[in-house]
């Protein structure tokens, strides 16, 4: 059959699927699965539009990806063709690892692991798959491959991740401000002594870069409602893992109830093809489906959770400069419980408290500056781009989330 396929992106109009074994890659049920994933998880109950997924974002980066190599070859940087096909697949797989609405649940169904880890044991299952010839892509994605570049375009503060989900994200959500000009960034890229630079005449555009970056976390990634609603889902999933292992919940998926009766840590994955097969069959629809069977459990607390989220009857969410006193959420919970007519210990479940920090550019793991004289410099040297010294600094903000009925002033 024929597998050099185009695909139509709205971002970048045609994308090509550059090999076989990409192609092969993409119809995998592994990867389809990342269809119905979507990139920003709960975002869409802020911006509509917030519906594209990881499968969009994933063959965008790849199309990126493709640009890049071709860039850094038009300069004279010699790349086989295998190192090329390996840096294509790694930034098409970077996110495989994902699991249902992305990064709001990696903690939450599984314990302390890591969706980058995962990615790493799907690309091993993969390679088993395809005969080892995703051997020089599993280096490259760990960073064992001799020419470091082709990690760093994978993962660094100036990867061909953060390219495309900054400009994608933003057109989908309608943030404009947030946008960057990918196209002229990959085409100021270079190698200096196996390390990606930028070239100076690029340099405003690492600092619209960095900026937008910073403007789209506070604005869409970190925006209130969204951290609010993530904060239910994670409550509401803790919630169902406390019913499940009493066996009094019902989940349309077998592999669902799996995860919520078992706490399963990253030892737990390795050598385990069995279990990552089961944790490949998650997605969104699956979680949404278990929203809409739960909103009617005799559990108060489980339903409540549940038609908060189907109906959009968000918990109020207050932010805060500095951590709220401990005595202050003591109190906070006891109305809770008594608004609702809950125990203090059920009261838990509706009351969610943290922080989120913002980091535009963070000096380890520096964006490098290849300067007309051919010295290589950090961006945040430039003398003339003072925001990027501010950019430097890390804000942290603080969140407090409950029920609206539950009158209480900070």
């Amino acid at each position: 059959m024929n597998k050099r396929k185009i695909i139509n992106d709205p971002i970048y109009g045609f994308i090509s699927i550059p090999s076989e074994l990409v192609f092969d890659i993409i119809e995998h049920p592994f990867f389809q699965r990342l269809r119905r994933i979507k990139q920003l998880g709960l975002t869409e109950l802020v911006y509509p539009g917030a519906n594209h997924t990881r499968f969009h974002h994933a063959l965008g980066a790849m199309h990126l990806m493709r640009k890049t190599l071709d860039t850094l070859r038009s300069k004279g940087h010699f790349i086989y063709d295998s190192e090329y096909e390996a840096a294509l697949i790694a930034i098409l797989l970077h996110d495989v690892g994902h699991g249902p609405f992305s990064h709001t649940l990696e903690s939450a169904l599984l314990k302390d692991v890591h969706h980058e880890d995962l990615s790493l044991l799907i690309i091993n299952y993969f390679n088993k798959q395809f005969d080892g010839k995703l051997d020089f892509t599993l280096q490259v994605f760990q960073n064992k491959y001799p020419r470091k570049f082709l990690n760093q375009l994978v993962s660094s503060q100036l990867d061909i991740d953060r390219l495309d989900y900054l400009k994608r994200d933003s057109y989908f959500t309608g943030v404009y401000e947030g946008s960057i000009g990918a196209e002229r960034i990959i085409k100021m890229l270079n190698v200096v002594d196996d390390d990606l630079v930028v070239e100076e005449k690029g340099i405003y555009s690492i600092e619209n870069f960095l900026s937008a970056r910073r403007l789209m976390y506070w604005q869409v990634y970190l925006h209130k409602t969204t951290v609010c609603a993530e904060k239910m889902l994670i409550k509401l999933i803790e919630r169902a893992k406390y019913l499940a292992r009493k066996n009094t919940i019902t989940c349309p998926n077998e592999a669902l109830n799996l995860f919520l009766q078992n706490d399963y840590r990253l030892e737990g994955f390795r050598g385990n093809d069995s279990l990552i097969e089961k944790y490949c069959t998650l997605d969104d629809t699956d979680i949404w489906a278990s929203l809409k069977l739960w909103q009617n459990h005799d559990d108060l607390v489980l339903s409540r959770l549940c038609k908060g989220l189907l109906e959009r009857k968000l918990f109020r969410i207050v932010l805060l400069n500095e951590k709220p006193e401990a005595s202050k959420l003591a109190d906070l919970k006891s109305k809770i419980a008594e608004s609702l007519n809950l125990s203090i210990e059920d009261a838990h479940f509706f009351l969610a408290e943290g922080a989120v920090s913002n980091a535009a550019y963070i000096p380890e793991g520096q964006i490098s500056i290849l300067t007309k004289t051919g010295k290589v410099i950090d961006v945040a040297e430039a003398t003339d781009l003072p925001n990027i010294q501010a950019m430097k600094k890390i804000v942290t903000k603080y969140y407090i989330c409950w029920p609206k009925e539950v009158i209480y002033n900070f």
